[in-house]
């Protein structure tokens, strides 16, 4: 249903993007809060407990805020991909009422005496299955949040949840605004040694993008997205333009008047005093009570048992690195500093597996890539996928032509059907490069969550979208991909099919509502796809012959899988224990008042020693600070279903990797299941077992 008057509330499926402008986000959400708390009040209303039931009482209290909750998201949503600053300040301005309601509703006593009254219940006691399911788990919820907390706390809870969400939205902010304000512009390729071609070209889109040069004189224009600057990094020869380039990137959130170390102290001392409030010793227990590991002490296990296998490779892959430079720099001190690290690396993989990753760019033009991925899943896990006409407008401004408004020209837009039935079961939007607008990474997210036919009502498709920042095309070259921003896509795209296909009746239980330790099994076990030569021959094709990749390249790249896996292992170790030990032992700041020491200390061990010492990544780590919870205290969950992906995986490889038979059932079993069921109850249904470690140290080679 349309709604004219309030652009973001309206319920049409395909959203009018030009219609949500700056100026409606305060009038629209206010809207939208009234309307919820209205909902609200009448559940709040006195009632008969013979009265409720399973649909007045838990599914009204579900659709009270659905309505607010999409709206307030898609005001995120262009926040992350058409930033602003009216649409800053209007998202500010609203900011702390809409946290503040949503703080409200666990706390709400009337609200929590109707819960209560309908869990102890006749027809409560004979629920089963899904709706069991959702009736403990709002349970647990409110608990968890504060229901039974005295009126003074609960009114400290809300105030502390209004600050978080102050400082976090400062965060971001921050990172994004200093990821914009730094730039080197170089007026020829002198200094650019060593690059390949397709970096030169996408510095000359970049200084285009900015009117600067000319296709006969042109200037190359370094930023800090990273398919942009980590190019130079990586392969320039000029030592000097590095570190120039390391130096700027490590002004993001930390430089120019968006330093994030304040802001830091401000959201750990903010998380552990809700923890407190909530009866938990610190943060990490608080977040992790409904999750795969339980608890702080158990993820921190995990991550410190995990390091401990590591670390012998992990030494073997550094001294391997100098021994290396040193045969090339006999002079050379035996320090690395940090802007040499990737530029040596790559030097040495090309000598140990004669492989250089931009080999593999011709065969991943990302038209290619997404077709080809779009087919084999087609094939795997049974539906269908058709792009639609898309039209753009800029905000206020009327479309001409096409089915479906996108909020940028090079957004797509996409149905997805179920193969058997042809049923719809969701849409999504694509969005793959990078903007000065748009905040960095990649990621999935959900613009309407919907639900299969039930009671005769009819099925309500989904809507995602998935969005990166991908290296873009130049001149008359597509948009050529590295092998593991290739990676990066089939794991978006896994996180995004979690999404279209899940199959619960309860909206909050559905598609990617899971414990977040689980959440990335989908989307990781598809980078498993982009290392098999049966799946890679359905999308890695040259963008110019359509040849596949040839089997000596094909075998190079295999063999230069597990190159620094020490390496690489140890860096998301030390990101989850540095994530881990600030929420459970260091969240007020120290008397040092140093964050960059207190990091180094946390991480002793887990890093490679350098001749620089550089700042902590936290002032930029957005999964731990950009949201009043997001991957805080559960950044481990990347290795923990990394654990996860690499057993499950083992099924798709036993049985030839493009199997529809298994692909049905990590449907069926996974992905279509949402929360409905505990996660390691999923899993062992798949697998008929818990998980095992094994596989995930072998397929890294770093087993003994």
């Amino acid at each position: 249903m349309s709604d004219a008057s309030h652009p973001f509330l309206s319920q049409d499926f395909h959203i009018r993007w030009s219609r949500l402008v700056p100026e409606a986000v305060e009038p629209d959400i206010r809207e939208a809060l009234r309307r919820a708390q209205e909902r609200l009040d009448a559940l709040c209303a006195e009632f008969d407990p013979a009265s409720l039931t399973f649909d007045n009482t838990l599914l009204a209290l579900e659709q009270a805020t659905e309505e607010l909750s999409m709206a307030w998201g898609r005001v995120g949503h262009l926040d992350s991909v058409r930033n602003s600053e009216p649409l800053r300040a209007a998202q500010n301005a609203m900011l702390p009422e809409v946290t503040q309601f949503f703080s409200r509703i666990p706390l709400n006593a009337a609200l929590w005496k109707r819960i209560k009254a309908y869990s102890e219940s006749g027809e409560a006691a004979t629920l089963t299955g899904v709706q069991k399911r959702f009736l403990d788990e709002t349970v647990k919820d409110f608990v968890r949040s504060g229901a039974d907390l005295s009126d003074d706390k609960k009114a400290r809870l809300e105030q502390v949840q209004s600050e978080l969400a102050s400082a976090t939205q400062k965060f971001s902010e921050n990172v994004l605004d200093s990821t914009n304000a730094w730039e080197l512009v170089l007026e020829d390729d002198s200094r650019l040694a060593g690059l390949p071609t397709t970096a030169l070209g996408v510095l000359r889109a970049e200084a285009a993008a900015k009117g600067f040069g000319s296709d006969e004189a042109p200037l190359y224009r370094i930023t800090l997205k990273a398919p942009v600057y980590f190019p130079v990094l990586e392969h320039a020869d000029d030592a000097s333009l590095r570190e120039e380039v390391w130096r700027g990137s490590i002004t993001v959130g930390r430089d120019g008047g968006y330093d994030n170390t304040d802001l830091i102290w401000q959201i750990l001392a903010l998380r552990h005093e809700r923890a407190e409030l909530l009866g938990k010793e610190h943060f990490a227990d608080q977040v992790l009570e409904e999750r795969m590991a339980g608890d702080g002490a158990t993820a921190l296990k995990f991550v410190e048992d995990l390091a401990e296998r590591t670390k012998p490779f992990f030494a073997r892959d550094i001294e391997e690195l100098a021994a290396f430079r040193r045969r090339h720099e006999p002079g050379w001190d035996g320090l690395f500093q940090p802007w040499d690290t990737a530029y040596w690396s790559e030097k040495l993989r090309k000598a140990n597996y004669d492989f250089d990753e931009e080999e593999l760019r011709p065969y991943f033009a990302i038209g290619n890539v997404i077709e080809g991925m779009f087919r084999l899943t087609e094939q795997i896990f049974g539906f269908k996928i058709a792009e639609r006409e898309t039209a753009f407008a800029s905000p206020g401004k009327i479309p001409a032509g096409g089915d479906v408004e996108v909020w940028h020209p090079e957004v797509r837009y996409y149905d997805l059907h179920d193969a058997a039935s042809g049923e719809h079961l969701g849409s999504f939007y694509a969005d793959w490069h990078p903007r000065e607008d748009k905040r960095g990474g990649a990621w999935m997210n959900y613009l309407r969550t919907g639900s299969p036919a039930l009671a005769g009502r009819p099925r309500e498709p989904h809507l995602g979208l998935i969005c990166g920042n991908l290296t873009p095309s130049s001149g008359d070259t597509p948009a050529l991909l590295t092998h593991r921003e290739v990676e990066t896509v089939f794991h978006e795209f896994g996180h995004l099919l979690h999404h279209l296909l899940g199959e619960v009746g309860i909206k909050s239980l559905n598609g990617v509502n899971v414990v977040w330790d689980f959440v990335e099994l989908p989307s990781q076990i598809m980078e498993n796809f982009c290392w098999s030569r049966v799946s890679l021959d359905r999308f890695a094709k040259h963008h110019e012959t359509g040849e596949p990749i040839p089997e000596p390249l094909f075998q190079k790249m295999l063999a230069a899988r597990n190159f620094q896996s020490g390496m690489a292992q140890m860096r998301q170790l030390a990101f989850g224990k540095m994530d881990l030990d600030l929420h459970i032992k260091h969240f007020g700041k120290p008397e040092h008042g140093d964050l960059d020491r207190l990091v180094r200390e946390i991480l002793d061990g887990y890093l490679m020693p350098l001749a620089t010492d550089p700042p902590t990544m936290a002032r930029r780590f957005t999964h731990l600070f950009a949201s009043a919870t997001g991957y805080a205290a559960g950044y481990y969950s990347y290795k923990w279903a990394e654990v996860l992906d690499a057993d499950a995986f083992t099924r798709f490889a036993g049985a030839g990797v493009v199997s529809p038979e298994v692909g049905r059932e990590f449907r069926e079993k996974i992905l279509s299941r949402g929360n409905s069921v505990e996660a390691a109850e999923l899993f062992r249904d798949f697998m008929g077992r818990d998980p095992e470690l094994n596989a995930l140290l072998e397929r890294s080679g770093l087993a003994r």
